[in-house]
């Protein structure tokens, strides 16, 4: 079977259709990532729709040299910060829209998403598992996501899999159904922690011996080994110091089980000073703040905006042999 040119349109251009929309886009040379990456976001600035581009370090160059003053309109990330990991990205993504949406005219952002797609076949299949999740996960949002696929570097399998899990896919600057696509199943979608009961809140307030003991009390329960949770207690140390050293002394913390994971999460009503993803880069290397928190954590998500800051972390136990 083929893919058939969408009804919607021949190029990934034009209005986005009402809820979520996940495009594949499979390119194999600069000048064909940009012919589909420049007009997507030019559009979106038009219609003053948020705008998101995630890749590497050689796109985005590309992408500010042709965009020139626009790219200033645009939040940008090297893949390696905030795609590094599914679960991370995945989150990322939800929470870039829950941030915007009341703001956007339309309701909707944009989003270009290039995870930094490395590791073994361990690390490929959970993307698959990711970009899948994405149709369930994402469904009731006004994201309009495009995944690229760089056919240069990527397998013949990765670039295969990328028809299956996207309903739509750019080829050649033209958009296309896929055959090949298969609807998520119902535990396909990733879960979504609810809003915490008040006796569940702990409320930092600047005793950092209370908190800590919170945490590890909390996190012992959860995860399977006295060591794990140790290390988790560091993490949410490293970050409860980070909001420290910007003049955050107050916040709400909530440690639960989410998703077959633990999952900390620290909000403060106070903003920190910054772009739309403020630290992300910052804890990518030693003395930036929250790279051990980095190292130790399955993923580590950083936003702040008018209604303050939140710094959510999360990690799961590791198997044997990993």
């Amino acid at each position: 079977m083929h893919e058939t040119t969408a009804a919607t349109g021949s190029a990934p251009g034009g209005v986005p259709e009402a809820g979520f929309r996940h495009q594949g886009f499979l390119y194999g040379t600069d000048a064909e990532f940009l012919a589909t990456a420049v007009p997507f976001a030019q559009e979106g600035l038009c219609r003053g729709e948020p705008v998101l581009v995630t890749t590497t370090a050689a796109n985005l160059e590309l992408l500010r040299a042709v965009l020139g003053a626009d790219a200033d309109r645009i939040a940008f990330a090297e893949s390696g910060y905030i795609g590094r990991r599914p679960a991370k990205l995945a989150n990322a993504l939800r929470r870039y829209w829950d941030r915007h949406r009341s703001t956007a005219p339309t309701g909707a952002v944009r989003v270009l998403a290039e995870p930094a797609r490395s590791g073994g076949a361990r690390e490929a299949a959970a993307w698959q598992r990711t970009e899948h999740g994405f149709n369930a996960a994402l469904g009731g949002t006004r994201i309009w996501l495009i995944c690229p696929y760089d056919t240069r570097v990527l397998d013949a399998g990765v670039v295969e899999e990328a028809r299956r899990t996207h309903p739509e896919c750019v080829i050649a600057g033209q958009v296309r159904l896929s055959a090949r696509f298969t609807p998520p199943a119902a535990g396909d979608a990733f879960e979504v922690a609810g809003t915490p009961e008040a006796d569940e809140v702990f409320r930092f307030e600047g005793d950092l011996v209370a908190v800590r003991r919170y945490v590890l009390d909390r996190a012992g329960a959860l995860l399977r080994s006295e060591d794990t949770a140790t290390l988790f207690g560091i993490a949410v140390g490293e970050a409860i110091a980070y909001l420290l050293e910007r003049g955050i002394d107050r916040a709400a913390v909530w440690v639960r089980p989410a998703a077959g994971r633990v999952v900390c999460t620290l909000h403060s009503d106070r903003p920190v000073a910054g772009p739309a993803f403020y630290g992300l880069r910052a804890a990518a290397g030693p003395g930036g703040g929250l790279w051990m928190t980095d190292q130790i954590c399955e993923w580590l998500d950083i936003s702040s905006d008018a209604a303050g800051c939140t710094v959510e972390l999360a990690m799961r136990e590791r198997a044997a042999g990993d």
